[in-house]
């Protein structure tokens, strides 16, 4: 079918005029052609199709580009969940983001510039690491804290026994269970106890010259109430088998808001032989798995064949140092804060806009961490209407639905994105 010479479809520019424009062509330098084209070609279908103007086809496309060239989209966190693992779990500080792009260059991570010979990898991150736990005699990291039990198992126990209680025997999340990794090794696990309880005793009469390692699971992600019992580390440490702790979530010292959470610090000094945990989390890091404690059963773990697979990049290297060595990360400034700071804020926002308020709520620290813990916190909440067009706009903003309203909690948004929040709500309210 051939086109009338008034159809508004003949002035659809040329997709070589359109890219041969500045912006575009500075977008390309940055974003590479393919993917500039890409959005070039949909505003040019969007303009045969009728939906905006053959004039608007580069204006369509520039505002169709994403900002970086990763398909991964930066969200103001508004949930209330400090440690939100569908939003990437811990987000990083100024600092952690600085030492990712220096390490995204040419660096020193395996060289020393002073001999010009090759050095220890990682080295000034595990010293930062040591530094903040010195109670270990030694650590490592791998990349997560799957791997780091992992590790553990195919060094401590092939072919043996990995006694754990029945009470521990997690879901780790997406499906894979802690009991399934661990038999993935080769190792046998020796289940003891029940669910709901279990004594020393039940440690003590499955221990046998089979005995890899007694594992204790810090339940992170759910909690067992009522007619309880578990064994302490204390009472563990003296079993004469090697006794790995997995704290999960990655607490290094004792928190003062966090009071029953399990700190490494203080595991390591009940007698645990080995501890891990996780980077992300509330350590507030990358993702990465800890591994700390006695310096022969450290030593044992990275020299194990395995240990070469589950190694960590510069990247991570760099972001964890920066977390251990920076200022406090946003994870562990969104618990600090005080309510009252947050009823500030809100109260400001919530006068800017139509049909919005500053309400108290209650935020979580989420990650598989401290469950059941409730933090105070302030929300701006707003129509439930909005909530999906806030996810939906740019950036997107993702609160909680609750009693028919939208509730945008401030603990878990940086103050530097309250600007950001208050033009997604202007945006919605027009």
């Amino acid at each position: 079918m051939t086109q009338r010479e008034d159809d508004p479809r003949r002035r659809v520019p040329r997709t070589d005029a359109v890219l041969a424009l500045p912006r575009l062509a500075e977008a390309e330098r940055a974003l590479g052609r393919a993917l500039v084209r890409s959005a070039v070609v949909a505003a040019q279908e969007r303009a045969r199709a009728g939906e905006i103007h053959p004039e608007q086809v580069a204006e369509q496309a520039v505002a169709a580009l994403p900002e970086t060239a990763a398909s991964l989209r930066p969200v103001v966190n508004a949930t209330g969940v400090v440690i939100h693992t569908n939003l990437g779990r811990a987000p990083l500080s100024a600092a952690a983001l600085a030492a990712l792009a220096a390490a995204g260059r040419a660096t020193d991570v395996e060289f020393d510039l002073e001999t010009g010979r090759r050095a220890a990898r990682g080295r000034g991150a595990l010293a930062a690491l040591a530094e903040a736990v010195p109670a270990a005699g030694a650590v490592h990291v791998v990349n997560n804290n799957a791997a780091a039990l992992l590790l553990a198992a195919l060094t401590l126990a092939p072919g043996k026994e990995i006694v754990l209680s029945r009470g521990e025997m997690v879901e780790i999340g997406d499906g894979f269970r802690l009991p399934e990794l661990l038999a993935s090794t080769g190792a046998r696990l020796r289940e003891i106890g029940t669910t709901n309880r279990t004594s020393l005793r039940d440690y003590t009469e499955a221990l046998g010259p089979e005995t890899g390692f007694v594992l204790k699971v810090h339940p992170s992600n759910f909690r067992i109430t009522g007619f309880t019992s578990t064994v302490e580390v204390a009472e563990l440490a003296g079993l004469g088998v090697p006794l790995v702790v997995d704290i999960g979530s990655g607490l290094l010292a004792p928190h003062p808001s966090l009071p029953g959470e399990p700190d490494a610090t203080s595991t390591l000094r009940a007698g645990a032989d080995l501890v891990t945990a996780s980077g992300d989390k509330l350590l507030g890091g990358p993702q990465a798995g800890l591994l700390l404690g006695d310096a022969g059963l450290v030593e044992r773990l990275r020299r194990h064949p395995a240990a070469r697979a589950l190694r960590v990049d510069k990247l991570t290297f760099a972001a964890l140092e920066a977390t251990l060595r920076g200022p406090r990360p946003p994870v562990a400034r969104a618990l600090a804060v005080r309510p009252e700071e947050l009823r500030a804020r809100a109260e400001r926002l919530a006068a800017q806009v139509g049909q919005a308020e500053a309400v108290e709520c209650t935020a979580a620290v989420g990650g598989g961490g401290a469950p059941g813990v409730e933090l105070p916190s302030v929300a701006v909440s707003v129509p439930e209407s909005w909530a999906g067009r806030l996810r939906t706009g740019r950036p997107p903003v993702v609160g909680r639905v609750e009693r028919g309203r939208c509730l945008l909690d401030l603990r878990t948004v940086d103050p530097e994105d309250d600007e950001l929040l208050l033009v997604a709500m202007r945006r919605c309210s027009s």
